[in-house]
């Protein structure tokens, strides 16, 4: 195995703890542990078990830490979703949903065949009809609905193979047996 050439001084060692207990983001908290780690010499596989890291990760950390210190290690990222709808969107959105049905938005070419009840997919050819924005998340539509004040439903099954007309003569026989 080859000599590991990355080892931190105790002046580095002492910079990442104090930056290590001065921050509470878990994310940048976790970086500078698994550098600090691995700059004391612990095994890459220890180090990826103790903050569940990747080696790839740890080895772009502590490159980042050499170059530019432990502001390197914060994390920028944003966070939440990123929603395509702006607020007064959704609130015209929500109008809509409750004043149309998919049925008279989009005629016979519905997802169901009444046509009375909003589904995801009609929300989604909805959302792009009218704002040009196309969600391919069921979960975000999902949401959507939920913001919107709606519930989920699910739909009753429906056996798809059975005839109508087998139907029916079953039913006839029920009644002459009854």
């Amino acid at each position: 195995m080859a000599e590991r050439h990355y080892r931190l001084s105790e002046a580095q060692v002492n910079e990442l703890i104090a930056a290590y207990t001065e921050t509470t983001d878990g994310p940048t908290r976790t970086r500078l542990l698994a550098v600090r780690l691995y700059g004391s010499g612990y095994p890459v596989t220890e180090i990826s078990e103790i903050t569940r890291c990747s080696r790839t990760s740890l080895m772009e950390w502590c490159q980042k830490y050499l170059a530019q210190g432990p502001s390197s290690l914060v994390d920028h990222r944003m966070g939440g979703n990123s929603r395509k709808l702006t607020a007064a969107q959704v609130a015209d959105l929500k109008e809509r949903l409750q004043q149309y049905s998919p049925q008279a938005v989009f005629g016979s070419a519905t997802a169901t065949a009444e046509g009375r009840f909003w589904t995801v997919e009609d929300l989604q050819r909805a959302i792009q009809h009218w704002y040009g924005v196309y969600y391919q998340s069921r979960t975000s539509c999902l949401s959507l609905f939920a913001r919107c004040g709606f519930s989920y439903q699910r739909p009753a099954r429906v056996f798809k193979s059975r005839r109508a007309a087998d139907v029916a003569a079953f039913e006839e026989t029920v009644e002459k047996n009854s």
